[in-house]
């Protein structure tokens, strides 16, 4: 295994990128707010034992400040985005079609499940792909249609 691919084939670029991140514990199945600095690796090593319990979620931040600050839920192969582009302003990004419209989905918030309309639901695979993305550009804006809670 090299450091820009898992086990399961999950690509990672930008090994050595850092990142400050907070997420569910695989142990015990809860969320731990206890910020971590690593590198982007060490967090996709996480979010993948993460998949393999089949849900999860992680709160995503750059280090030079607490903001933006992505989060991702999943539960299964559907997930949900939360940007938090300041101490007020939320944002949650819009589906990808896995889930119609006239669906809900229940996805982890941290430790509680949250009932969410199809119109915000992605692909788990989806979901990492922007955050990942996010981590390396540091621009959540031009990633998706984001709309304002």
């Amino acid at each position: 295994m090299t450091e820009d691919a898992l086990a399961d084939g999950m690509h990672v670029e930008g090994a050595g990128v850092s990142v400050t991140w907070a997420a569910t514990a695989p142990e015990s199945g809860r969320f731990s707010a206890v910020e971590r600095r690593s590198d982007i690796t060490e967090l996709a090593h996480h979010f993948h034992e993460l998949r393999s319990r089949g849900r999860g979620y992680l709160e995503v931040g750059l280090p030079e400040g607490d903001f933006p600050l992505l989060t991702l839920g999943f539960q299964g192969d559907r997930a949900v985005l939360h940007l938090f582009d300041d101490a007020e302003g939320v944002y949650l990004l819009g589906g990808d079609g896995i889930a119609s419209a006239g669906d809900v989905v229940d996805i982890p918030i941290m430790d509680d499940l949250a009932a969410f309309s199809g119109d915000f639901v992605l692909a788990v695979d989806r979901a990492w792909a922007v955050l990942h993305t996010f981590i390396r550009t540091g621009a959540p804006g031009e990633l998706g249609e984001w709309r304002k809670l």
